[in-house]
């Protein structure tokens, strides 16, 4: 997948906060720690894997109220928790900013509890951030974006505080790769590559 910038909107505005170089403190190419939710989690593994500087990604269970939960639970609803992806990278090859940059283009930031085929808060759209830092950045990603005028309805991606996350169980692991033609038949089923095509016209991710 090709690695895409934010608009020229978004760097600007992301200068003029002070937020435009790499994480302070993160120099040291310390791995550092990022988490998305954009649905099925089996389909933003593959986005994140793509980028040189990402060591790995987790799919798993985050910002809900059940100790431990399964997917069964979380599927069902009720457990408070999105899908969401932990991903692990190195500050010195890939920053937080192209990580979100890859985020807002996987996704449908316009549909509350819900992406694509999927529907309940389970498979809500989120920033969950680590740190004040990571908040700054999402922040002024999200209004670089809506400024843009790109997207035709109001962006209503949550951005919160990193909450206990829980991986999935070892089969929703890497499933793009251990499963793919099951993959590749949800995804497609899901519409979710036309739709991201539709929403984001030439800046919607190669597949």
């Amino acid at each position: 997948m090709q690695r895409r910038l934010l608009p020229a909107l978004a760097l600007v505005l992301l200068a003029a906060a002070g937020l435009a170089g790499p994480i302070s403190g993160q120099e040291e190419s310390s791995p550092a720690k990022a988490t998305f939710a954009g649905g099925c989690f089996w389909c933003m593994e593959p986005a994140f894997d793509a980028l040189d500087g990402v060591i790995s990604t987790t799919s798993g269970y985050t910002g809900g109220h059940a100790p431990s939960p399964t997917y069964e639970q979380v599927s069902a609803g009720g457990t408070g928790h999105a899908e969401a992806v932990e991903v692990l990278y190195d500050p010195a090859k890939v920053s937080y900013e192209e990580l979100l940059d890859v985020f807002w283009h996987n996704i449908d930031p316009t549909t509350p509890d819900a992406q694509f085929c999927d529907h309940g808060d389970q498979y809500r759209s989120a920033v969950f951030v680590h740190d004040e830092e990571q908040r700054q950045l999402a922040e002024a990603s999200k209004e670089a974006i809506a400024a843009s005028g790109v997207l035709t309805e109001p962006i209503v991606t949550e951005i919160v505080d990193a909450a206990t996350f829980y991986p999935a169980e070892d089969y929703h692991q890497d499933y793009y790769l251990k499963n793919p033609l099951r993959y590749k038949f949800y995804r497609a089923g899901c519409a979710r590559d036309r739709t991201l095509e539709r929403i984001w016209g030439d800046d919607a991710p190669a597949h």
